[in-house]
Order: C-alpha cells, then sequence, then structure tokens
C-alpha cells in the first residue's frame, strides 16, 4: 500500500497529466466494443480479434509505464539507437514480409511471428520523431544567436537525411499511406522548426501545385499519371471524386461506407446493430459501426475525446516549456491528428481512401502500440519536466 501510495504521489508531484491517460482509457474502452460489435454481432466472427485488441492494449500500457520512467536526457542520447534500430527493420521486411498478407493488402510491409504480424513502419514513427526532435533541438541551439536562411537550410539538408531513407524504405513497401504520415510529421516539425518563411511558403506553393497537378492528370490524363502511380491508387482519386459513378466495382466501399454513417441518423440503430455490408470494416472503417450503431451524437462523443486528448498533449507541452519536449508533442500531435482527419474523412467520402486507421480505434496491434508509445512520450515530459530547467534538456 505504501508503494501505492508514493507512486501516487510522485506523479501528483511531476504532474503527471491524467486527461490524456483519461482520454486514452476511454478510447481503449470504445475500441474493444467497437471491435466486439463488428467482428462478432455484425460480421459473425468469433472473439479472437477481440481479445486481441484488448491484449495490445495491455502491452501498450506496459509500454507507456516503461516510457513515462525515461526522462528527455535517455531519449536524447538514445535518439539515433531507436532510429537506427527502426531502419534496420524497414530493411529487413523488405525481405521476410509475409507473402500472404502482402498478396491480399498489396504492401510488403508485415512480418508474420506464428498468428501474429507486426508492421515495423508504425513503431518507427515515434523513433522518427525522437530524431527529428533532437536535430532541430541541436541545430536551433547551434545557430542560437546568427540564425540565417543559409543556416535554415542547413537544418533543412540535416532532415533530409534523415527523412529520405525511410520514406524510399516505405515506399518500397508500396505503403503510401504510411509515407504520407511520416511526410506530415515532418512537415509539421519543420514549420514548428523556426525555418524562415521565405523558405517555407514557396515549399507549401509547390506542393499545392504538384497536388492540384495530379489531380488534373488523374481525371484528364490517366494514362500519363499510370507510368508513375499504380491503376488502384488512381481509382480511389476518381472515387473519390465521384463515388456514385460506380457503386458496384471500385466505389462499392466508399459507397457503402457513406450508406453506413448517413443511416445511423442522430442516435443510431443500437449496439451491434447493422443493415449495410462494408468491406473491412473492422480496420480502415470501424469509424462506421460507431456512426452506424450511435449516430452523430455517438460519432460526435469520439471527435470530442479526440479533441480533449490533443487538447491535453498541447496544454502538456506548454507547461514543460522544454524546447526537446515542444517537438517531440509537434510529431506525435501531427501524427495522431493526421490519422484522425484522413480516417474520418476517406470514411465520410471527403478525403481519398488511404488505408490509414482510426488511433486506438482499429484493428491493428503495430498501429496501435505506435500511437501508445505517442501517448508514452508526452506523459514522459509531464512526469519529468520538473527535473528540468525550463528552457531545454540539461546537455544545453
Amino acid at each position: 500500500m505504501n508503494i501505492i501510495k508514493n507512486y501516487r504521489n510522485n506523479a501528483q508531484d511531476s504532474g503527471l497529466n491524467y486527461g490524456i491517460i483519461l482520454s486514452v482509457l476511454l478510447l481503449a474502452i470504445i475500441g474493444i466494443l467497437s471491435m466486439y460489435a463488428t467482428t462478432v454481432m455484425i460480421e459473425g466472427q468469433n472473439l479472437v480479434p477481440t481479445l486481441f485488441h484488448a491484449i495490445w492494449y495491455g502491452v501498450g500500457a506496459i509500454l507507456i509505464i516503461i516510457l513515462i520512467q525515461i526522462d528527455s536526457n535517455q531519449y536524447y542520447k538514445m535518439a539515433y539507437m531507436f532510429y537506427g534500430a527502426g531502419i534496420i527493420l524497414l530493411i529487413l521486411v523488405l525481405f521476410f514480409y509475409d507473402r500472404e498478407l502482402a498478396t491480399y493488402a498489396g504492401a510488403h510491409s508485415w512480418f508474420r511471428i506464428g498468428s501474429l504480424t507486426f508492421q515495423p513502419s508504425e513503431v518507427f514513427k515515434p523513433a522518427y520523431i525522437i530524431l527529428m526532435a533532437r536535430i532541430i533541438t541541436e541545430h536551433n541551439h547551434q545557430y542560437l544567436h546568427h540564425r540565417t536562411l543559409k543556416s535554415d537550410w542547413i537544418l533543412l539538408g540535416k532532415i533530409a537525411l534523415v527523412t529520405l531513407p525511410p520514406v524510399i524504405l516505405i515506399q518500397l513497401q508500396n505503403d503510401l499511406g504510411t509515407n504520407l504520415v511520416v511526410l506530415i510529421i515532418t512537415a509539421a516539425m519543420i514549420f514548428m522548426s523556426g525555418i524562415s518563411w521565405r523558405i517555407i511558403l514557396p515549399v507549401v506553393i509547390t506542393a499545392v501545385v504538384v497536388g492540384g497537378g495530379i489531380l488534373y492528370l488523374a481525371v484528364d490524363y490517366p494514362e500519363i499519371l499510370g507510368r508513375f502511380v499504380h491503376d488502384y491508387q488512381i481509382a480511389r482519386i476518381h472515387t473519390w471524386l465521384d463515388p456514385f459513378s460506380d457503386t458496384q466495382n471500385d466505389a462499392y466501399q466508399l459507397v457503402q461506407s457513406i450508406k453506413a454513417i448517413g443511416s445511423g441518423g442522430m442516435f443510431g440503430k443500437g449496439f451491434g446493430v447493422s443493415e449495410v455490408v462494408v468491406p473491412v470494416r473492422e480496420s480502415d472503417f470501424i469509424f462506421t459501426t460507431i456512426a452506424e450503431n450511435f449516430g452523430f451524437i455517438g460519432a460526435g462523443i469520439l471527435l470530442l475525446i479526440y479533441f480533449v486528448l490533443i487538447y491535453q498533449m498541447i496544454q502538456t507541452c506548454f507547461e514543460t516549456q522544454n524546447e526537446f519536449y515542444t517537438y517531440i508533442t509537434t510529431g506525435v500531435v501531427a501524427m495522431i491528428l493526421f490519422h484522425i482527419v484522413e480516417n474520418v474523412g476517406m470514411n465520410i467520402g471527403l478525403l481519398p481512401i488511404t488505408g490509414i486507421p482510426l488511433p486506438f480505434i482499429s484493428q491493428g496491434g503495430s498501429a496501435l502500440l505506435g500511437n501508445m508509445i505517442g501517448v508514452g512520450l508526452v506523459l514522459s515530459m509531464s512526469y519529468h519536466h520538473r527535473d528540468y530547467q525550463f528552457g531545454q534538456p540539461q546537455h544545453f
């Protein structure tokens, strides 16, 4: 009893953010119940997917407890080690990927260990965030009193050196969705790094022009775009722009998703009740289960919990006033927020389908562990930040 009491007192003294813990706990309950409703009640499967989802949450909780014990100095020192281990896994999966799953999913992204599969790119993202945070913090302190456009270009060069290898390796796995997440994380951390808008603005304009050009080619000249991307990726653009033009083939999944969400109405049909068939519902389209079962109100409550989680993470960042922690929080928030926006957006037809799961809810142990690691990093900030002087890690 004394050990538990001392742990609670230490947690309170160090400012452990219980808002984040409560948000994740609520998401865990929603995720497990949604998995049960989808796989058992709607699809008639056994309890195995639900049990695995709960087990992965247990593993994630253990990881969070471990990560909370590690302070900023240790994360700082181990940044390259985490990144290097992640790169090794990304290389190995190109040779030892699960052939059966690759045939089904079209990507060489998973190891198989018995009946379990593991996607290294999901847990690589937190490692990438830690190294990016170290590089930006180190650079900013090096050029603290003489920052120029030249120094900003040097920082971009450093970022490119650590970003290109994983982007290339993940693209070789044919996993565009994960690469989009990595690039969003990179963009968010660059924006927060203090790089001059004279560099950022032209890059943003170029990205908008290139994106618009891709859409134009996909619609009017698909044969040209087809030389650079897969046919199914062009089809996804077409189904996004006009989902009801081909309701029985390429757009079937999206149309069924829109029908399921719309049929839920304001209050939903009830737990485990579904009248619309949605392929792969337990994975990328589990939001349709929540919206169909509990309607607009249930979906809105889920989004509110996500909002509270993101808000609490940002609040922790402001409380710590630690530059290294700030960049880690930026990366974690960008990772989780993009997953939420993209997944919900593709479920309702506002964004193209990319195969990005709904954080903490969708089936997939690797993605869940990646998000839980991100949560653990942020909780570590609130737990340790009073041990350091405001401003930066002890190195500086």
